[in-house]
């Protein structure tokens, strides 16, 4: 190959140690093993409890599968907020708390309100349930490619959690007040499910308390206020889980009627703030210029 002026290819060099032979290998990035623990663990028991859900609800019992929904929405709520805490956020654990929320928040609640009271209207009753799993996958998906591009304040159509939420309580005041009418059940469940699939993949503005932080200052009548209700869901918990559902369903079409909108955070560009930075040196310049 040296006579045509070609070079053989370099081959690794070889190293001979008795009972061993190693190859040298050049290792550009090395791999990054290991997941923040606490996080990942509140994010894998709401997995399981949406996951038990399901399988509760397969079994017929319906009050277990809308507690263990609740469950799931309690974990949701502390694992992102952990995860902050304690400067533990990663890429990550935000992916996998997306597919926990498709099962916790799509797949059980699906499966619960169908089993529950969609299984009398035949064909139409999977068909919704099929329609709300379809639904909140798209708006999963769609709020992690929004991140940083709108308002913090506001969620972009019905949070998943909370149309589960909304579904979990429906169960629960059922079962509370001991209702036994099929039809009357399927003939509310059919169009609230219809409705929560519509508006989670929608652009309602939704309240978001993700801007609420620990720190702030809030008003006494509001303090009093939480207590009550948490003193109220301590006794009738079934009856606060419908009604903490339905108002935050509520809350979306409320805030759009009054005229809110999503607004849209746009990044500045670079030709802007490079102009801004320049601007106050050319302001400077122009003032040492006028006469005194």
């Amino acid at each position: 190959m040296k006579e045509y002026g070609f070079e053989p290819a370099r081959r690794p060099r070889i190293r001979l140690i008795p009972g061993r032979l190693k190859v040298r290998k050049e290792v550009t990035e090395p791999l990054k093993r290991g997941i923040f623990l606490v996080p990942a663990a509140i994010t894998s028991l709401g997995l399981l409890s949406g996951f038990y859900s399901l399988i509760s609800s397969i079994n017929h019992h319906f009050e277990l599968a809308a507690t263990m929904i609740v469950v799931a929405f309690i974990c949701d709520g502390l694992d992102g907020r952990v995860a902050r805490m304690s400067r533990t956020s990663s890429q990550f654990g935000i992916e996998y708390d997306s597919l926990s929320d498709v099962v916790a928040f799509g797949v059980a609640p699906a499966g619960l309100i169908y089993m529950f009271a969609l299984t009398t209207v035949g064909n139409i009753g999977w068909v919704l349930s099929g329609a709300y799993v379809v639904c909140a996958a798209l708006r999963l998906a769609r709020f992690n490619t929004q991140v940083g591009t709108i308002d913090k304040r506001r969620f972009a159509g019905l949070p998943v959690p909370g149309a589960a939420i909304m579904i979990a309580g429906l169960v629960l005041a059922y079962s509370y007040f001991e209702f036994n009418s099929a039809r009357l059940l399927s003939a509310f469940a059919a169009p609230l499910t219809l409705a929560l699939a519509c508006l989670m993949i929608s652009r309602v503005p939704y309240p978001s308390f993700k801007s609420i932080k620990h720190r702030d200052h809030v008003p006494l009548e509001f303090f009093a206020l939480v207590l009550i209700g948490v003193a109220v869901m301590i006794t009738i918990p079934q009856l606060s889980v419908f009604a903490l559902g339905c108002a935050y369903v509520l809350s979306g079409p409320y805030l759009y009627l009054r005229g809110q909108r999503i607004a849209r955070v746009e990044p500045p560009a670079e030709g802007s703030s490079r102009q801004n930075q320049e601007a106050p040196g050319t302001g400077d310049r122009a003032t040492r210029s006028l006469p005194a």
